[in-house]
């Protein structure tokens, strides 16, 4: 008690004390930061039109809605521009789309507290209801570079039937229309071009490389939906839009593709995603021993010049190497999922039950569905575990070598960009293959570090492939820095000039309808 007393008889007398200390400071003056006026250097912006897929038309989160939409890149852009800006804007929040009352496209995602989980509600938009009047933003989800030139890629009639796209029936002029016409039909001074290119690929990886390279083919007509764009067919594509947009005098900026696979569709899944235990790796060690042991004995036959000739061409490459790499082996703890790789030596031939089966690498990438489906049984038989006892289709993994088909597709794709635009001096490259790479360990956005990892990234949206609002300001922001670089604007330095990222959202909430 006794040092109580003293505490507050010292308290006590800064207290009298202090009644004879002036506490009044002298006022700081407030920072007033200069006023940098725009200086577009010239540039037209009266007729702004933007082309492209789904970042141009602003989906995200697997869905395209009105506040997705009202985010978009191109709106935004359209803000800094202060130009009038028409969108074919979705009937709600809820995304999706009804062809004939028919849903065909599903709602938006929302993070549920644990992942991505589709919004608990129906779609009111009907493809079959077109939207009215002049639009600026031709953003076409899913399209590839050619559909863009495409006519009848509009026409309602053939959405069901696969020949046509929903999203640009809801707008196109006429059912014989394109993409590129409808655009041309508004004047444009000023355009945007981005993404072309990205769904020539990504419709491939999305698929686990389960399309065909068409490099080579020269008629998109005979492609698949998953199958990459030849680089010829996709030069050709760029080198008419971007002539024909620029020939009435319009000056615009064109994006390049970047590595797709960078994505968190792509990254967010561990190649060894299977937890087990000591008791269950030996019991699946034991299921999978007379596999190992068929693998080394085709392999001891070719060496001693004891299989059929008729075999022999397919085991060519067959050496130890392989033998090991497609040894099944578990452990208790974290193992590798079992996946089938087409790229092996085919041994069925030989014998049966020697599938081209392989335990999956750090070099596989899974795709992002392959979380809800590894694991699950077949047919509900405990014994048959996807991922585990029974690999993995194509359709769940990109290997390294789809992986490569990607890359070439993507780098010939951007040496052509880069080429059509250091040709024209009305047309800026924004590189859009960097801002990815850069994110994929963090990207400064003002007070904010963006990474391409699922949920908590803030730059890729719950699908894993498109990007958040923040994201697509990010995306505005290097536009507007490509065109101070090549065209002389101020953007950069402009007061207001930029995207702020605090004023666009990460997610949107399920409430939201």
């Amino acid at each position: 008690m006794k040092n109580y007393k003293y505490i507050g008889l010292f308290l006590l007398s800064l207290g009298i004390a202090s009644c004879d200390v002036n506490n009044e400071l002298e006022e700081i003056p407030a920072v007033v930061e200069q006023e940098v006026e725009l200086n577009t250097n010239g540039l037209d912006f009266s007729s702004y039109v933007s082309i492209g897929a789904s970042f141009t038309a602003g989906f995200t989160d697997n869905a395209l809605f009105i506040a997705a939409q009202q985010n978009s890149f191109p709106n935004i852009l359209a803000s800094k521009f202060k130009t009038t800006f028409n969108q074919p804007m979705m009937n709600d929040n809820i995304g999706g789309l009804l062809l004939g009352g028919n849903v065909i496209q599903g709602p938006r995602l929302f993070f549920n507290g644990s992942g991505p989980a589709p919004l608990n509600a129906m779609p009111t938009t009907e493809v079959t209801n077109s939207v009215s009047g002049n639009l600026n933003n031709f953003g076409v989800p899913g399209a590839k570079s050619f559909h863009l030139v495409a006519p009848g890629y509009g026409n309602v009639q053939g959405v069901a039937l696969g020949l046509a796209n929903p999203y640009f029936a809801r707008m196109a002029s006429s059912p014989n229309a394109t993409v590129l016409g409808d655009a041309m039909a508004q004047a444009p001074t000023f355009f945007t071009l981005s993404e072309v290119g990205g769904n020539d690929v990504l419709g491939y990886a999305l698929s686990g490389g389960s399309g065909v390279d068409q490099t080579g083919n020269l008629d998109p007509s005979t492609y698949g939906g998953s199958d990459i764009t030849d680089p010829n067919v996709f030069g050709q594509v760029l080198s008419t839009m971007v002539n024909t947009l620029t020939s009435g005098g319009a000056k615009g900026v064109v994006g390049n593709v970047p590595y797709i696979t960078n994505l968190a569709h792509f990254t967010t899944v561990p190649y060894n995603a299977v937890p087990l235990d000591a008791a269950t790796a030996a019991q699946l060690n034991g299921a999978f021993a007379a596999y190992n042991a068929g693998l080394q004995q085709v392999l001891d036959l070719k060496n001693a010049n004891l299989l059929p000739a008729a075999v022999l061409p397919l085991l060519t490459n067959y050496d130890q190497a392989e033998v090991d790499r497609r040894k099944v082996n578990f452990v208790a703890g974290q193992n590798a999922v079992l996946i089938l790789d087409e790229n092996l030596s085919n041994l069925t031939p030989i014998n049966a039950a020697l599938t081209n089966m392989r335990q999956a690498t750090a070099d596989d990438l899974l795709v992002l569905p392959s979380s809800t489906f590894i694991g699950t049984t077949v047919g509900g038989n405990p014994q048959l575990i996807n991922g585990v006892s029974v690999p993995l289709g194509d359709r769940w993994v990109l290997t390294p070598q789809e992986q490569a088909a990607i890359k070439t597709a993507t780098d010939s794709y951007n040496a052509t960009i880069k080429a059509i635009t250091d040709a024209n001096p009305n047309v800026a490259l924004v590189d859009l293959k960097s801002v990815l790479e850069e994110a994929s360990t963090g990207i400064v956005f003002d007070n904010y570090t963006l990474t391409t990892n699922l949920v908590v990234g803030g730059l890729v949206s719950l699908d894993g492939v498109h990007l958040t609002a923040r994201g697509y300001a990010l995306m505005a922001n290097k536009i507007l820095a490509a065109m101070d670089v090549k065209f002389g604007t101020n953007f950069t330095q402009a007061t207001g000039g930029l995207a702020v990222a605090g004023e666009y959202p990460t997610n949107y909430s399920p409430t939201l309808r």
